[in-house]
């Protein structure tokens, strides 16, 4: 029963870190730490574990979204290159950093920053586009659904620096990352929301796998758990990204926002309680 569980799990997770380019990580942390209240298989997952495990599924929910949107020409390779200049070395910090957190702390955290992200996801579309600043900049053009030209630029500087926090935060909590970085090229790249998505999922695929040499680094891998996890995480992949081409996913966002909030008090309740 466990494992199947965790096959749906993953599954789930592949698909909504898919279509709003997330990773699925959010989802499966907090589910690994769940789990050890329901079934004895779980009792010894650690903070540590259960980031460490998810990072190494994220690879995997990456690199199968990455090659569905591949095929619909929606990855901006360049600019995910070079965002990848920052959160690759920012997912090896924040995986070094995770050690620190004891079960308490980590559930508190991690529960403050569910519903930060939360709260990101309910006001992007409400936030007003960033204004044209004087500086050098990587200007792409993609051609919509319609044929029609759009054009977004950034400057490099700014994306690294956006990027490094991404992965940090990727590495030190086991998650894509990709719920600050869609935002960010949205509001402050005026990148197309499915590009960004797209890339996102790229980036997520880079940076994963740097975080995750860390973690295999540090013994933070329940290999066994993972074995079960990646396979519904790779077929929600390439399923959710398969739905993002087609559909909007306002309805999911809103979903996925009451589904983070719950998760966060929860998670914040129990560090609290832990901490008292």
């Amino acid at each position: 029963m466990e494992w199947i569980i965790l096959l749906i799990v993953g599954l789930i997770a592949g698909t909504i870190g898919s279509i709003v380019g997330l990773g699925g990580g959010i989802i499966v942390v907090p589910m690994l730490l769940t789990l050890g209240s329901y079934f004895s298989a779980f009792d010894d997952v650690s903070p540590q574990v259960a980031v460490g495990t998810s990072l190494l599924v994220v690879i995997f929910t990456g690199l199968s979204s990455t090659l569905t949107y591949m095929k619909y020409k929606k990855v901006d390779y360049k600019s995910g290159l070079i965002f990848f200049i920052g959160s690759g070395p920012g997912g090896i910090i924040g995986a070094y950093v995770n050690k620190f957190f004891n079960s308490s702390s980590f559930s508190l955290w991690f529960g403050l920053f569910m519903i930060f992200i939360s709260i990101i996801l309910m006001v992007r579309d409400k936030l007003p586009k960033a204004k044209e600043r004087p500086g050098k900049k990587v200007v792409r053009t993609y051609f919509g659904e319609e044929g029609e030209e759009l054009t977004y630029a950034y400057r490099p500087i700014l994306g690294i620096v956006i990027a490094f926090v991404v992965g940090f935060i990727s590495g030190l909590f086991g998650i894509g990352g990709g719920a600050l970085m869609v935002p960010a090229m949205v509001l402050l790249f005026m990148f197309p929301p499915h590009i960004a998505v797209a890339t996102s999922m790229f980036i997520i695929f880079l940076s994963s796998a740097t975080g995750s040499i860390t973690h295999i680094a540090l013994g933070n891998i329940d290999w066994l758990f993972a074995a079960i996890l990646v396979p519904g995480a790779w077929f929600g992949g390439k399923f959710g990204a398969l739905i993002n081409t087609k559909l909007k996913g306002k309805t999911i966002i809103t979903l996925l926002r009451i589904v983070l909030i719950i998760v966060g008090l929860k998670l914040i309740y129990e560090g609290l309680t832990g901490l008292t």
